[in-house]
């Protein structure tokens, strides 16, 4: 069974940062009328299941806390007075996830070499890091280099890198696809070429980590616009700028990058201007494909430890069984994220991030579906 979320095909257990909330549903031989289906769903009933999970009972429904068990023990009497079955295979309702928590200090300072060694960016305000390796300690001090969006799409006869070595560099790139026009309305994006207005996934930021590690990259920073990233940097700052959970893995994930980041788009200017270059007109030169990388002439440089906390946290599933020989065993799975940022830095006078649109609008949601 896979989960489809913010992080794509994922296995049964769920990736860091999406604790999922699924249920299967088999194959039946007469599936209910859509208008039937549709008209059953109250949007009262979904406002009121916001309302309990958003509540500041609920703690902003941080993995690993009271706001998480509380949230499970919902989840759960829901389905269960849904007359929906477990979904876990041992039975239950409820799916065990080990999580290891790495949390950087935040006393971390970035730094660059040469004309740029003036700027003193700032956590959090300027850019953001961390790694995902389980370790005490990380750290970069590499070679900075643009590779445009960092994209390697051979379907779209697209390739970023042009066989340029990055291995032990700091690669920069654009967040989302190139927006490439369409050819028969300049005003619009070609829906043959990269999704269109849709976002791939060589678009997220996710796929722009794997390839710098696949690529032997030093570091991956990301230059975020609220536009092209579809959100503003203060989700950036709160999303990354604390403890990152991800899965225990055998390898602690020394796969991965020993330093991923963002940078928002005014310090990645004055960085580049440091450099003798102008960013506005590399992007638009990274939105063709003879684009080749360019290299910054800087070094960036970064070190700092990390706090490791090992936790467990849970997804939650729900079946209903279908009745049919041939297709009882096939799933279509609806899922949504429960989880939200918890209680945190006092923001106009209130700690709690209750998170009603991310994400108790989706968990609602799928819990008037299931029902």
């Amino acid at each position: 069974m896979s989960f489809f979320h913010k992080n794509r095909s994922v296995r049964m257990i769920a990736p860091a940062s999406a604790f999922l909330l699924a249920i299967g549903l088999l194959a039946q031989n007469a599936p209910s009328a859509p208008d039937a289906a549709l008209k059953s769903i109250s949007g009262g009933s979904v406002l009121n299941h916001i309302k309990k999970l958003a509540s500041d009972e609920f703690e902003g429904r941080a993995p690993a806390s009271k706001g998480e068990e509380l949230t499970v023990r919902y989840l759960t009497e829901q389905f269960r007075t849904a007359s929906l079955a477990p979904g876990n295979p041992n039975g239950t309702y409820v799916q065990k996830v080990p999580l290891v928590e790495i949390t950087a200090d935040p006393a971390m300072k970035l730094e660059f070499s040469g004309a740029a060694a003036s700027l003193a960016p700032k956590y959090q305000d300027d850019y953001v890091a961390w790694t995902k390796r389980v370790t005490q300690n990380a750290s970069v001090d590499a070679e900075m280099i643009f590779v445009g969006y960092g994209v390697q799409a051979p379907e779209f006869n697209w390739d970023d890198f042009k066989g340029v070595d990055v291995k032990g560099k700091v690669i920069v790139v654009l967040v989302n696809d190139p927006p490439i026009a369409d050819p028969k309305d300049a005003k619009q994006l070609d829906p043959k070429v990269f999704g269109g207005k849709a976002m791939t996934y060589y678009g997220r930021w996710t796929y722009k980590y794997e390839k710098a590690a696949e690529k032997g990259a030093a570091g991956c920073f990301i230059i975020h616009e609220s536009g092209p990233a579809g959100y503003p940097w203060d989700v950036v700052r709160n999303s990354w700028g604390r403890g990152q959970f991800d899965l225990v893995t055998p390898d602690k994930n020394m796969g991965r990058v020993a330093v991923e980041g963002w940078l928002t788009w005014d310090l990645a200017d004055k960085l580049f201007k440091a450099a003798g270059k102008d960013l506005v007109a590399l992007k638009e030169a990274a939105v063709t494909r003879e684009f080749k990388p360019v290299p910054l002439g800087l070094r960036a440089k970064l070190a700092f430890k990390n706090t490791l906390r090992t936790v467990n946290s849970q997804n939650v599933i729900a079946k209903l069984p279908g009745s049919d020989a041939k297709l009882k065993n096939e799933y279509v799975i609806y899922c949504a994220h429960w989880d939200h940022f918890g209680i945190g830095p006092e923001m106009k006078g209130d700690k709690i991030y209750n998170g009603a649109v991310d994400n108790a609008s989706g968990t609602a949601t799928l819990v008037e579906i299931a029902k």
